[in-house]
């Protein structure tokens, strides 16, 4: 076989090739990166909302049992009667 210019095997530029190789590892780490900083603000967002829910749910305690003893307090109020004059105002 002759060596001529049709019995070439194609060469290609490997430069390029490589280079976009090196450029989807670099992206690849930094969505890598990303994801794992993703996962850790999500798990503190959830600490934070499950003290939220907790304290909201103290609080809804409180007022209900304030509102008991107010409730309570207006029952122990004198009951006005129908006899007695109106204030003037």
């Amino acid at each position: 076989m002759a060596d001529g210019p049709g019995n070439r095997a194609p060469t290609y530029p490997r430069a390029p090739a490589m280079s976009r190789i090196d450029e989807l590892t670099e992206r690849i780490e930094r969505l890598l990166l990303r994801h794992e900083e993703l996962r850790r603000t999500n798990a503190l967002l959830e600490q934070q909302l499950a003290v939220t829910l907790q304290e909201r749910d103290s609080l809804r305690a409180r007022l209900s049992a304030a509102r008991a003893r107010i409730d309570a307090l207006i029952d122990r109020l004198p009951q006005p009667t129908s006899s007695s004059p109106e204030p003037d105002a």
